[in-house]
């Protein structure tokens, strides 16, 4: 089945209020091209779930600081200055969680299982009484599983069915979310023929993706992250 669909239409699928899964570690794998088409859309009210908040009037903070975000859930946003600043002042709500942590609830999702136990921060602020339970003689902490409405992916090469392959810490998120989403919409640079992709280099398979958006204008995020790192 072939999935490739035009941005703007795929992007226009995603309504006000969703949650929306972000892929990327820092700026690699990071879907500049699908935010900027968020960005010009307007949706409001959005729940993003991304590993962090990327740098000020970069990927995901251009939504945050135009005010279509109404929660991050995140593990930190240390090198965004602008989403601390917002936080503080109550202008955007932030749920924090450890990194491992944090992947395990989206992989766990996807598993399609509803959470697991963990003793990670369990005197910690991020630790509510209620989630603590005994078992085997040990205080543990329920994690709940942690799922999406949509993902916005990064995809280094793909094909029009949705077979996906992804190039360095783009690897960290983007299999994750695309397995914990109920609809995934990827953008790649590099679409091939069905049959280019080698069975066994497959990263994500096409029954997880709903939709690929090859890329003819690139964000100008890219050219930005390739005057600072190089990728």
């Amino acid at each position: 089945m072939n999935k490739q669909k035009n941005i703007e239409v795929s992007i226009a699928e995603i309504p006000d209020n969703a949650t929306i899964m972000v892929g990327g570690f820092g700026s690699p794998g990071t879907p500049f091209t699908l935010i900027d088409e968020l960005l010009n859309q307007g949706q409001k009210n959005l729940t993003l779930i991304k590993n962090d908040a990327n740098e000020k009037s970069i990927g995901i903070s251009k939504l945050i600081e135009n005010g279509q975000v109404s929660k991050l859930i995140t593990t930190h946003i240390g090198l965004n200055k602008s989403v601390v600043e917002m936080m503080n002042s109550g202008a955007l709500e932030v749920e924090f969680h450890p990194q491992g942590i944090f992947a395990e609830k989206i992989r766990i999702a996807g598993a399609g299982c509803y959470g697991f136990l963990s003793d990670i921060g369990l005197e910690s602020e991020i630790t509510d009484p209620s989630q603590l339970i005994d078992w085997q003689g040990k205080t543990l902490k329920i994690e709940s599983a942690l799922n999406a409405q949509y993902a916005l992916i990064y995809a280094d090469r793909a094909d029009s069915y949705g077979n996906l392959i992804y190039r360095s810490s783009a690897m960290n998120f983007c299999p994750l979310m695309a397995m914990a989403a109920d609809h995934v919409i990827v953008e790649t640079p590099n679409l091939v023929s069905v049959g280019d992709l080698q069975p066994d280099s497959i990263h994500t398979p096409s029954a997880f993706v709903s939709a690929v958006v090859s890329l003819g204008v690139l964000s100008n995020d890219y050219d930005v992250m390739e005057a600072r790192f190089g990728y």
